[in-house]
């Protein structure tokens, strides 16, 4: 059952508006149109939702969680049972992050050091020790299309001379993520591995992680280290700063982004790639993303509104369901609430996408732009 396209993992731009990118990404399991959002399935689901309901909103590709698989199926069991795309009936595209941003976030009783980073579990205590090259490995293991170097992520803000130490610390975890690569034969199963640009909020040091990874032969870039607590202006001014020394012919992945409104201005700033958690939480807990921005399925003006999110979508969670009755879910802790939700969000941000890629191949991402802004100022309100 699993979509081929061929050993080979390229990337191809189309055409560009402005810094806004138009591409196509070829990995042995698919085509993924960019700009692209990919749906986050930390423990190889994406949460409330079927595979095929993801595919459905246009989805090319979706995101694994090498901390969490690690721990708990574990990636050897995965090999085992045929790989990720099998294991989670999922035939198309799959990223997998290294770990390294929840093993920050999430592990207790972490130690780093030059070497890697040893933590112990938040699910049972058990010691692990994670390196650059372990994490390859166990990305290799899980089989997925695309593979992140390990990288050390902090938080802003932070000081200067810890966000350059961590800088550095990355790329010298870069090059032995790509040795490991080798050594594990991405290249000819036609996977890819991205470097990842850190620096945090200091123009130099971004710029100079940027330079030194576009020297290394990497498939792809990401930027990494932002989204974690800095204002959205501090982002956008640390891409405008950062996009333009990465590689033209390669993709740019900007980890961890974000809502609707950063996808926009991070396209027109010269981003492929997205993922977050944000549409699936929100709709876990009754905020649906639309046209018209933001609905809080909580708020009691909708209990009795026979209208759908949004009539005009695609999507049944979107145009079928009432406010009224996914208020009522909403309030009664049903899971179906966050089944639709999650459904109309992902929907949201595939038809966000799409909006974007047909945009810049015509010519008018700068109107699609304002007109989108326009329509989220406006208001659901608007839509009565």
């Amino acid at each position: 059952m699993t979509e081929k396209t061929g050993k080979t993992f390229s990337f191809k731009l189309i055409t560009t508006d402005g810094a806004a990118r138009r591409g196509e990404i070829t990995t042995p399991h698919g085509v993924v149109r960019t700009p692209a959002f990919m749906p986050v399935g930390t423990q190889a689901t994406v949460k409330a939702m079927y595979p095929e309901q993801v595919r459905e909103t246009g989805a090319d590709v979706v995101l694994g969680n090498t901390y969490h698989l690690m721990l708990r199926p574990t990636a050897e069991r995965v090999a085992r049972l045929g790989g990720l795309h099998t294991f989670m009936n999922w035939p198309h595209t799959i990223l997998t992050d290294s770990g390294g941003f929840q093993v920050m976030s999430l592990a207790q009783l972490r130690k780093l050091d030059e070497d890697g980073v040893r933590f112990q579990s938040h699910i049972d205590g058990q010691k692990y020790h994670l390196t650059p090259e372990r994490s390859v490995e166990i990305q290799g293991l899980l089989g997925s299309d695309i593979q992140m170097q390990l990288d050390e992520c902090i938080k802003l803000p932070s000081p200067r001379e810890e966000v350059q130490r961590a800088m550095e610390l990355s790329l010298r975890w870069a090059e032995r993520s790509r040795n490991q690569f080798e050594v594990m034969g991405g290249p000819g199963k036609g996977q890819g591995l991205y470097g990842i640009v850190q620096g945090g909020d200091q123009p130099d040091l971004r710029i100079r992680s940027a330079e030194e990874l576009g020297k290394m032969p990497f498939e792809g870039y990401s930027v990494g280290g932002l989204a974690v607590g800095e204002p959205q202006n501090v982002m956008l001014s640390m891409l405008d700063i950062t996009t333009p020394v990465m590689p033209v012919d390669k993709p740019r992945y900007l980890m961890g982004v974000g809502t609707p409104d950063d996808l926009l201005e991070s396209v027109k700033r010269g981003i492929d790639q997205f993922d977050c958690v944000m549409p699936t939480r929100a709709g876990r807990h009754g905020l649906a993303y639309t046209r018209y921005g933001k609905v809080n399925l909580k708020n009691a003006r909708h209990q009795d509104d026979p209208r759908p999110l949004d009539e005009a979508s695609t999507c049944p969670a979107s145009s079928v369901y009432s406010r009224a009755y996914l208020h009522h879910l909403v309030r009664a802790g049903e899971g179906l609430a966050g089944m639709l939700l999650t459904w109309n969000n992902i929907a949201y941000y595939q038809y966000l996408m799409q909006g974007m890629r047909d945009a810049i191949d015509a010519g008018s991402f700068e109107d699609f732009y304002a007109k989108t802004k326009e329509d989220w100022a406006r208001g659901d309100i608007a839509a009565l």
